[in-house]
């Protein structure tokens, strides 16, 4: 019995250190590498339409070591949109963002890269509609260029959106009544 036991304690040992897959070696470490944008935060103002780009920063995600680009850069932020008119309600569809060099031309994104677009809708997928004196925010999340990065290289941000405008009018309407005893 002796002898059996120990045999089968020998196999599993054998067994259980061969069986192991061999750990796979730890890749480099990813960071985030952040860009301050000065300002951080820009007022604008249309005819109709104001906007407050806030809390902007590029992040670009690098591996260590490396410094290999694991994920290109992207501008971050929040966008506020109120509607200035006091007679036109605005059914904002969206926008895009153009990233401006010092020359004033438009700096393009590289190969394979979407076109940094906003997407204005209500919780429910709806477009959203501003009546006067009403905003909304939403979160901006965009492909930012690689070339923008470099120093002295970008001028300045600009949103170009895309919104109906539609006459608001209120109204006030009476109804004649009268009430009678029972």
């Amino acid at each position: 019995m002796l002898i059996r036991a120990g045999v089968a304690v020998a196999v599993f040992a054998a067994m259980s250190s061969g069986c192991t897959p061999p750990q796979a070696p730890k890749g480099a470490a990813i960071n985030d590498k952040v860009y301050a944008v000065t300002p951080a935060d820009i007022k604008v103002k249309g005819a109709v339409i104001s906007g407050t780009l806030s809390e902007m920063k590029v992040v670009e995600r690098v591996e260590d070591g490396s410094g290999r680009v694991d994920q290109a850069a992207r501008l971050t932020g929040k966008l506020i949109l109120t509607n200035v008119s006091k007679d036109l309600s605005l059914r904002v569809l969206g926008g895009k963002l153009i990233y401006i060099d010092m020359q004033g031309r438009p700096i393009a994104l590289e190969d394979k890269r979407t076109e940094p677009t906003l997407r204005a809708s209500s919780p429910y997928g709806a477009p959203e509609w501003l009546d006067p004196g009403q905003d909304a925010s939403q979160p901006v999340e965009a492909e930012f260029p690689v070339a923008a990065l470099k120093m002295k290289r970008l001028k300045e941000i600009r949103l170009e959106l895309l919104y109906i405008p539609s006459p608001y009018k209120q109204e006030t309407m009476n109804f004649g009544v009268s009430i009678t005893q029972p």
